[in-house]
């Protein structure tokens, strides 16, 4: 499966659904900054967010720490 196809069949009714895969210890302020603007506190938690531009920029910008799930 595609890239763009994965991340579009984790999307379902506006909505995508993120896990924190990755640790913070040693990641740089504003990686951790970002981990916390999308609500996530420990490893293998998942949050589920609006599908915004502004989300898909939080989590392209640290694709090492999160992954989108598709359930």
């Amino acid at each position: 499966m595609a890239k763009n196809a994965k991340a579009r069949a984790a999307t379902a009714g506006g909505t995508i659904k993120v896990r924190q895969v990755g640790s913070v210890i040693g990641c740089t302020d504003k990686q951790r900054a970002t981990v916390r603007g999308l609500g996530l506190r420990r490893m293998h938690q998942v949050v589920e967010r609006k599908d915004t531009p502004a989300i898909r920029g939080m989590v392209k910008a640290i694709p090492h720490l999160v992954v989108i799930v598709s359930d």
